[in-house]
């Protein structure tokens, strides 16, 4: 049973503690999950078939267990209370997203761009190396956006439903996606069920976040974008989120990107000019204030109830 209450307390600790700076839970799964990479790799051998079963196999035995614990725990009296706080407490991410945006906006404010380009390179899988100050501006705020969704909405979302093993199993799920979700050689069939996994648990808490950033920005320009332009993007969850975000802060998007040597020509999203450091702040904004919606929703649960 979803405990209510842990919502606006989790969205509290968040915003006061942010990220553990050491033994973060995400990392040592991460680090768990490359370890059961390879050996279920070693195991399924070069068959695309097989490496898709395996892709579904390391899902199953990564996923799985943490989501049977979390529902057992959160079942036991008094001290299931706590660890759904603390669940989805480490579910959440709003507060480093805040901190690493706002340390390129930082950067791209003193015009040193060589550290602002560092500092997106942190939170961006694209090269960052020969992006001007627009590059950068634009690749921080497409994160901001789309890690909105990822590491704020879509657990907040998750853990309304089915309480913190949801909450859990969103977040783990899309940490392998994360790994593994790519579209190249060597995870186009291996990471398959990572990535059609995550598109399954996204598809709401996406449109969810579209409408979040929607009602905090220009929302008209918003509505519109997500209409007309959301379809064009490359991800069925991620266009939505990137369209009514730009469009909601009257930026332009997409375009030209580098990741690994090799240039992707994405669609154009939003209207307006190109991001500034000031646009970035601005997405930031977004997010915050949509935490202070989702976060003020559920107290309105709670004393309704």
């Amino acid at each position: 049973m979803t405990f209510l209450p842990a919502i606006p307390l989790a969205i509290l600790l968040d915003h006061v503690l942010g990220e553990p700076r050491r033994w973060h839970p995400l990392i040592g799964f991460g680090r768990l999950a490359e370890r059961v990479e390879a050996l279920l790799r070693r195991v399924a051998g070069a068959a695309e078939s097989r490496l898709r079963a395996a892709g579904v196999a390391g899902v199953a035995l990564l996923v799985l267990p943490p989501f049977v614990v979390a529902w057992w725990l959160s079942g036991l009296p008094q001290a299931g209370v706590l660890f759904q706080v603390l669940a989805l407490y480490f579910a959440l991410g709003g507060r480093s997203l805040q901190q690493h945006a706002e340390a390129v906006a930082v950067e791209l404010d003193r015009e040193d761009l060589p550290a602002a380009r560092d500092a997106v390179g942190r939170v961006v899988s694209r090269d960052t190396t020969d992006l001007d100050a627009t590059g950068v501006s634009r690749a921080a705020v497409e994160s901001v956006l789309e890690n909105g969704n990822d590491a704020v909405f879509g657990a907040l979302f998750w853990f309304v439903l089915l309480g913190a093993p949801g909450a859990i199993a969103y977040r783990l799920v899309n940490t392998l996606d994360a790994m593994w979700g790519y579209r190249n050689r060597l995870y186009h069939h291996f990471g398959w069920a990572a990535a059609r996994f995550d598109d399954v648990l996204n598809w709401v808490p996406a449109r969810l976040t579209a409408l979040t950033y929607v009602l905090f920005g220009n929302w008209r320009c918003g509505l519109r974008c997500w209409r007309e332009q959301a379809g064009l993007w490359y991800s069925p969850n991620a266009g939505p989120v990137m369209a009514a975000g730009a469009g909601a802060l009257r930026v332009s998007l997409g375009g030209t990107a580098t990741y690994l040597g090799r240039q992707a020509q994405r669609p154009g999203l939003g209207l307006g000019p190109a991001p500034t450091a000031a646009d970035i702040r601005h997405a930031i904004t977004l997010v915050q204030r949509g935490m202070l919606l989702w976060g003020g929703v559920a107290i309105g649960g709670i004393l309704l109830g």
